[in-house]
């Protein structure tokens, strides 16, 4: 009996459920797998700082030294020409460095030697576009004189007046005039007669004066590198040396680049990289194509319609073509110039010449070299040219349009495609 007691008393021990003692309280519920506590942790504060920090040190590298950098893009772009030249050589057994340095340097010799075949000519009508200018900038005031009632003239006369008009003197205090005081004294001298403002020199108008004003600010603005001719040269031989360096290692520059890149992103990347390319390498060579092309057709243009110094002036718009949208317009100006000299219709008709070539290199010369291109829509190149030509003056404005072409070609690829997922927008005008 007493075993089946305690049998029974282990059984019934076995069977009652167990009751958790009133001072533990229930364990909290494990974290979903996967999910993130609330809150930031130091690891988090620590990276985001140093991002920050890191992202601020970049800009304020880019700043300081904005003229190394754009000046080594400029050598980047012409790198990237250099290369394609360098492969088909290398097809002749002809190494890629000896190539590349080949290339660079024989098209310096292929412009020197045009510019010294063509120096005579070159040096005479620049001389005369020097001192026949300041005579087309006096006609050209002669003529709005004639024509001051009209609106243009208007706008001149405000503008020059306001350039020139004189402060007014500051009042001399004293008694007034007939009142018993009024006598000079020590304290109180009369006040001397105001001279006349001397005149202007013979041959300088007040056109010329405003014109050298405007264009001494933009001077000192655009082009603040130009100060020693160490800086210019300095700047040929970093652009010159980085082309024939990524010309000659391309693949080297490029499998460095990649290796900043994950793994897993790795291929996309090297899409991108190889799209930028192809469309900086395009856009460089339309734009030297469209040079010869501006410059051959205004000369030819401005001979015709028999206009003074047309080489000097065909030179000035090749050269100045190489900067779209801009560079055409301010080309124009010394040509219409000229045409003054002549005759007003004379001038009219540059203007009608110019907006004519203009055309035909807008609808007809840029679509066709630029063909299944990227084509930029025309109101976005004018506001990145103007954004960089404020910010960092001429470099800003010549690296605009290329620059803008490689951020477009990385954003349609990684964000339009990408994160959107629409294959079908194209970045293009």
């Amino acid at each position: 009996m007493a075993l089946f007691a305690k049998r029974s008393r282990s059984s019934a021990k076995e069977e009652s459920p167990a009751v958790p003692a009133a001072s533990e309280p229930p364990p909290p519920p494990p974290a979903p797998a996967g999910r993130r506590q609330p809150g930031w942790k130091s690891v988090d504060i620590l990276r985001g700082a140093a991002l920050v920090f890191g992202l601020y040190f970049v800009l304020q590298l880019l700043w300081l030294a904005h003229v190394l950098f754009l000046t080594g893009f400029l050598g980047l772009l012409f790198g990237l020409a250099v290369a394609r030249g360098t492969d088909f050589l290398q097809h002749l057994h002809i190494p890629r460095g000896l190539g590349a340095a080949l290339l660079v340097f024989g098209t310096y010799g292929l412009i020197f030697g045009i510019f010294a075949l063509s120096a005579p000519k070159l040096s005479a009508q620049f001389g005369e576009l020097r001192t026949r200018l300041p005579e087309a900038t006096d006609k050209l005031e002669g003529w709005f004189a004639t024509h001051r009632d009209g609106v243009l003239g208007q706008v001149l006369t405000s503008a020059t007046g306001a350039a020139q008009a004189p402060a007014p003197a500051p009042a001399v205090p004293g008694p007034a005039a007939g009142s018993p005081g009024a006598r000079p004294s020590a304290s109180h001298p009369a006040p001397r007669p105001r001279s006349a403002p001397p005149a202007l020199p013979e041959g300088q108008s007040q056109l010329r004066n405003a014109l050298a004003r405007q264009l001494g600010t933009v001077g000192r603005f655009l082009f603040p590198f130009l100060s020693s001719t160490l800086e210019i040269l300095a700047g040929l031989l970093l652009i010159t040396f980085v082309a024939i360096y990524v010309g000659a290692e391309l693949d080297l520059y490029h499998g460095g680049l990649l290796a900043l890149f994950p793994g897993t992103v790795r291929p996309r990347a090297r899409e991108v990289l190889a799209a930028i390319a192809t469309a900086l390498r395009k856009w460089l060579l339309t734009q030297l194509v469209a040079m010869v092309s501006i410059g051959a057709i205004w000369g030819i243009a401005l001979a015709l319609i028999g206009v003074k110094a047309a080489l000097s002036l065909a030179v000035i718009a090749g050269l100045l073509e190489f900067i779209p949208t801009i560079g055409p317009l301010l080309a124009a100006v010394p040509a219409i110039a000229m045409g003054f000299l002549d005759s007003p219709q004379k001038a009219l008709l540059v203007v009608i010449v110019y907006t004519a070539i203009q055309m035909i290199e807008g609808h007809l010369l840029i679509p066709l070299l630029m063909k299944e291109g990227m084509n930029l829509p025309p109101v976005l190149t004018l506001m990145g040219q103007a954004l960089l030509a404020l910010v960092f003056g001429f470099l800003g404005l010549v690296v605009a349009v290329p620059l803008l072409a490689a951020i477009l070609v990385g954003v349609k690829m990684l964000y339009v495609e990408g994160v959107v997922g629409d294959g079908e927008v194209a970045v293009s005008g």
